[in-house]
C-alpha cells in the first residue's frame, strides 16, 4: 500500500518509522510531537532525543520508539514559513525526502508522517500537502513503501480553495444536470402521451428482432475483452511498463502482480478507477474499462463525480485526486 492519507492520531498508528516534526533543541513541543512522546514515555524519548543534539533545519536523526507501535522515531526538523522566499519550499521536501532515505537505510517497509510545518510553524496547508504528496510521490517512484500521510482533523486538512470550489461546483452542476434529464425524460412521454403520437411499433419491433436473430452462442463468441485483457492491451499501446503503471496508480508490486496473473480478476472501483488515471484515459475510455469489471460510474456518487472531474480537466495526479477525495469525505484510489 503505497501511500494512504489516514486521519488518526499519529502516536497510535502502527509504522515501522514514526516521523516527528521535531524543535530544533532537545526539548518537547506541542501538538503531534507532545502525543509522541507522552505515547513512547516522555522521560525516555526526552533522554534519547538529547543524546541527538541540536538538529538543524531538514536534517533527521534517529531514535528508538519506546512505548509506540513502531521500531524508530525519525525526527526532523522542519522550516518555518516566510511567505515562500527564503528557501522553505525547498527545505520542507528535503524533510520527507531525507526522512524517507532514512527509513529506507534502515530497512523500514512502513513509515507515517504528520503533515510537517503545517502547525506552529504556520506553513500554509495547501501547500504544505502538495509539496508532501509531490515529495512522496517521487520517492515511491523509484522505491517500494508503505507511506501513510497521518492528519489527526479532517477540518484542518486544507486545499486549494479555487479548485475545490471547481469540484464542488462540478459536483452540483452534475447533480443538477441527472435531476434536469430525468424531469425532461419525463415531460416528453407526457407529451407524446397528451397529443397521442403515433409510436411506430413496427419499427421498435423490427429492430428487437434483428437482436433476437443471433443466437446466444454467437453473442457470447463475440463477448468483449476481460478487465484484464482490456487492461493490458491498453497497456502495450501506449507502450508503457507494468512497475510505471502500478506505482502511478498507488498500486504495490504485489497487488499489481495479483491483477497480472489472474485473467479473471476483478478489481475493487477504486483500484480499476486508480489503474484509468495511471493510464490517463478518457472518460468514455474509463467507463469502457470500469464496465468490464461490472462496474460503473455514478452521477449520483460524489467520489465517482471529483474523479470524473479531474479526468474531463486532464488533471491525472493521483495524489492530488486523492487529497481531494479525503477532503470530500471520500475513499481514496489505489493502496
Amino acid at each position: 500500500m503505497p501511500l494512504r492519507i489516514v486521519r488518526n492520531d499519529i502516536s497510535r498508528v502502527r509504522a515501522d518509522a514514526i516521523v516527528n516534526s521535531a524543535n530544533k533543541n532537545p526539548v518537547c513541543g506541542g501538538g503531534a510531537e507532545y502525543h509522541i512522546y507522552e505515547a513512547a514515555g516522555h522521560e525516555a524519548l526526552l533522554a534519547a532525543r538529547e543524546k541527538v543534539g541540536p538538529l538543524e533545519v531538514a536534517e533527521v536523526a534517529v531514535t528508538p520508539a519506546f512505548a509506540l507501535d513502531a521500531n524508530y522515531i525519525i525526527h526532523v526538523v522542519g522550516p518555518k514559513w516566510n511567505d515562500g522566499e527564503s528557501g522553505e519550499v525547498l527545505a520542507l521536501a528535503n524533510c520527507y525526502r531525507n526522512a524517507l532515505n532514512k527509513a529506507l537505510e534502515l530497512g523500514c517497509e512502513s513509515i507515517a508522517f504528520p503533515l510537517i510545518s503545517s502547525g506552529v510553524f504556520r506553513f500554509p496547508k495547501d501547500s504544505a500537502l502538495k509539496i508532501a504528496l509531490q515529495a512522496i510521490g517521487e520517492f515511491l517512484q523509484m522505491h517500494e513503501m508503505d507511506v501513510q500521510l497521518v492528519v489527526f482533523d479532517r477540518k484542518a486538512f486544507e486545499v486549494s480553495e479555487e479548485l475545490c470550489c471547481d469540484i464542488q461546483t462540478y459536483i452540483d452542476d452534475n447533480y443538477v444536470q441527472e435531476k434536469y434529464s430525468a424531469a425532461r425524460e419525463s415531460i416528453c412521454w407526457n407529451r407524446i402521451s397528451d397529443s397521442s403520437v403515433n409510436f411506430n411499433r413496427a419499427e421498435a419491433s423490427h429492430a428487437i428482432c434483428e437482436q433476437e436473430e443471433k443466437s446466444l452462442e454467437e453473442m457470447l463468441a463475440t463477448a468483449g475483452e476481460t478487465f484484464c485483457g482490456k487492461l493490458f492491451s491498453i497497456i502495450r499501446e501506449k507502450n508503457q511498463d507494468d512497475v510505471e503503471v502500478y506505482k502511478r496508480a498507488n498500486l504495490d508490486r504485489k497487488h499489481f502482480s495479483k491483477i497480472r496473473s489472474n485473467v479473471n480478476y476483478k478489481p475493487t472501483k477504486k483500484t480499476a478507477l486508480a489503474l484509468a488515471i495511471a493510464l490517463r484515459l478518457n472518460l468514455d475510455e474509463t467507463k469502457d474499462l470500469l464496465s468490464r469489471a461490472e462496474l460503473a460510474l455514478s452521477p449520483s456518487n460524489k467520489g465517482d463525480l471529483i474523479v470524473s472531474y479531474f479526468i474531463t480537466h486532464k488533471k491525472y495526479d493521483i495524489w492530488e485526486i486523492n487529497s481531494m477525495l479525503f477532503k470530500f469525505g471520500q475513499p481514496t484510489l489505489g493502496a
